[in-house]
């Protein structure tokens, strides 16, 4: 389960973090370097999750999404500098329980 978790984290990070350098260059006319830099953290991103373990792709990535918002909104308080209100936090604990539902619930196959 370490590892599953320590998957997710890195790609969530590697999402959010490419993803914040291509918008640093796109929209707040950073050098192109920016750009090529997130460009290719993205495709890292694209890489990790296929070292996770469930057997499915739908639900990696449909759990990687309730992890993904929970990174964003931390992201947002950490980097940007922007706290996150009452329904932040409401969201990423809902986006949590479906994280753990998805993955951990006990199933047949």
């Amino acid at each position: 389960m370490i590892i599953t978790m320590i998957l997710f984290l890195l790609a969530g990070l590697a999402e959010i973090g490419g993803g914040y350098l291509v918008w640093l260059w796109l929209r707040e006319a950073k050098p192109v370097s920016y750009g090529i830099v997130g460009s290719l953290i993205l495709v890292a991103y694209g890489v990790l999750p296929t070292f996770q373990q469930f057997p499915t792709f739908g639900r990696v990535y449909a759990a990687y999404g309730g992890v993904f918002v929970i990174l964003a909104v931390f992201w947002g308080w950490w980097v940007d500098r922007r706290a996150p209100d009452l329904y932040d936090w409401i969201g990423a604990i809902i986006c949590l329980i479906g994280v753990s539902v998805m993955l951990f619930a006990p199933r047949s196959s």
